[in-house]
Parts: structure tokens; C-alpha cells; sequence
């Protein structure tokens, strides 16, 4: 758990620039503790992620019946693998109870609103796990550094966010807020495989492709975000992202590690007899309309 600084945020009366003492890192570099790590192989890699889901369900049923309220953030540069993780944790899980927010780019009404409302709004219910795909954390990132908001908004932000997570946690709701880490290098080669895959390039917005030329200045609004919101109550979480595997696999264990839970999986269930027929006579099959089957070559 991360350490809280010892600073005190801007005051209100008097909001300066605040300049972050940011430590240059060279492009590309990773964690000592995954810098040298093998490959892992696809099969081993299913097999332990399978092992974590079976465990995500345990989890999906403990927050159902206790009522808990969880909240987890995923925060980080565009393509470091937020979207891949979350796929992973829901995959299996009901979207009832576990359910992905992600949030389109405000409307001229929302921009009028108190900054946090629109976020708010999709806050769990008891029994309920919201996944963040981008959060608020906006304003301190892709808001800053494209200009779509004043440094005024940008110091607000920093003096009210630090409040809006201990409001949350003092609630009830469990705020988890990961923040997936990837190297130049690593962004720029996923940066070209989706543009020359048709099925992900979607993927890639204008923005996406605007953020390569603001590198450092993303970098430099990241550490200033870590200065003023990672604390002792709310911490970051870094996810060593350049792995995609190993990035999946840290992030969904140390979610389960962060929500003591117990197994409430239900028994076998024994399947009733079906109804026996009475003499009900159906209609006859050529008065529906059937979807025709796709033509496959030599099938």
C-alpha cells in the first residue's frame, strides 16, 4: 500500500500552480521485476487465468449476498491493456452484479454539472461491482493535457478529489484504483498492430494517436495526479503493463486479495423431470422463419 505524502493540497483561498516533482524515466523502461521475465506459454497462461475466474466467481457471490459496494478504477495510457483486464474479470461474471462503466465524452449539459455527478450516477447499489473504464481521473489526464479544462478546474480537481474518495470509502464502497503502466516502446508497437488489424482499429481515436506527441506531457500529469490522490486510504495500484499476460494475471489477484471473501458456491443442483407432453400439438416448423446457416467451404 502505497505510502501517503506528507504535503497538504492547495489552498482553497488561494489556488497556485502546482509544480510536481516529476523523475524523468527513460523511454521504454520497465520494472527490474519484469524487465527479464520468459514468456508465458498460452496454455499455462489460460490455466492459472481460469484458476482466477473460478475465484472471481466466489467473489461475484460474496459481494451479492453480504451487499457490499465495490468500485474499481483503471486508469492509464492509451492501449496499456485496461480494456483487455477488464474483458478477463467479467467474462465469466453476471453483469448484473458486476458491470463495466465507460463513459463517453461529456455533453454540453454534463460539462454545466459539479465535475464528479455524471460518475455518480453509476455508483454501485448494494450487492453490486462497478469496473471504471476511465474515470474521473480524466480531468487530471486527457482533459489537461488536451485543454479541454483551465489549470483553475485542474487545481479544484486536485483539492476535491482527495474528499470525493474518503466521502466514498466513509459510504461503505470499497474504491480500488489501478493505474496500468506501459513503456514507449511497448504503446507504439500496439499502436501499430491495431492500425494494421481492421477488427481492433476502432480502437484507435483521434486522441489515441494525439496523446504520441504529448508523451512526457502525460507523463509529467500522471506524476502530479500520484502526488495529490495517492494516499494512505485511497492508494494507486501500478500495473507493470507491458506484458499483457502477466498484467491480466497480477491485476485479477491482487483484486481477489483486496476483498476477503468466502466460497458460497451452491451445491449441485439435481434438474426437475420435464413436463410431460398432453397432447399439446405444436405449430408446424415451416410456419417460422429461421436463420439461415452461414456457408462454410467443404462443411
Amino acid at each position: 500500500m502505497a505510502k501517503e505524502k506528507s504535503k497538504s493540497t492547495p489552498k482553497t483561498e488561494k489556488a497556485k500552480p502546482v509544480k510536481a516533482k516529476v523523475v524523468e524515466q527513460p523511454a521504454g523502461e520497465v520494472a527490474p521485476h519484469t524487465a527479464k521475465m520468459p514468456e508465458i506459454p498460452d496454455k499455462v497462461y489460460e490455466k492459472e487465468l481460469q484458476k482466477l475466474q473460478i475465484e472471481l466467481v466466489k467473489l461475484q457471490g460474496w459481494i451479492k449476498e453480504k451487499g457490499l459496494r465495490v468500485v474499481v478504477l483503471f486508469e492509464g495510457r492509451d492501449a496499456a491493456g485496461k480494456g483487455g483486464t477488464i474483458k478477463r474479470i467479467t467474462e465469466t461474471l453476471n453483469p448484473r452484479i458486476v458491470r463495466v462503466v465507460a463513459l463517453a465524452t461529456p455533453t454540453e449539459r454534463e460539462k454545466t454539472q459539479w465535475y464528479f455527478q455524471r460518475y455518480v450516477a453509476h455508483l454501485p447499489a448494494a450487492g453490486e461491482m462497478v469496473l471504471f473504464d476511465r474515470s474521473w481521473y480524466n480531468r487530471s489526464g486527457v482533459e489537461r493535457v488536451m485543454g479541454f479544462c483551465t489549470q483553475e478546474q485542474v487545481e479544484e480537481f486536485f483539492r476535491s478529489v482527495p474528499e470525493f474518495e474518503k466521502m466514498l470509502i466513509r459510504s461503505g464502497i470499497i474504491l480500488i484504483k489501478y493505474w496500468f503502466s506501459v513503456s514507449n516502446e511497448e504503446q507504439e508497437h500496439r499502436f501499430q498492430a491495431r492500425m494494421n488489424d481492421i477488427t481492433r482499429r476502432w480502437k484507435l481515436s483521434p486522441m489515441d494517436l494525439a496523446s504520441r506527441s504529448h508523451w512526457v506531457e502525460y507523463s509529467k500529469a500522471k506524476d502530479e495526479m500520484f502526488r495529490f490522490t495517492d494516499t494512505k486510504q485511497s492508494p494507486w495500484y501500478v500495473v507493470n503493463a507491458d506484458d499483457k499476460k502477466r498484467a491480466r494475471l497480477n491485476c485479477i489477484s491482487h483484486l481477489l486479495s483486496k476483498i476477503p471473501y468466502e466460497d458460497l458456491t451452491p451445491e449441485t443442483m439435481v434438474l426437475p423431470p420435464r413436463q410431460e407432453d398432453s397432447g399439446y400439438v405444436r405449430p408446424p416448423m415451416s410456419d417460422q422463419t429461421f436463420v439461415p446457416d452461414y456457408p462454410i467451404p467443404g462443411y
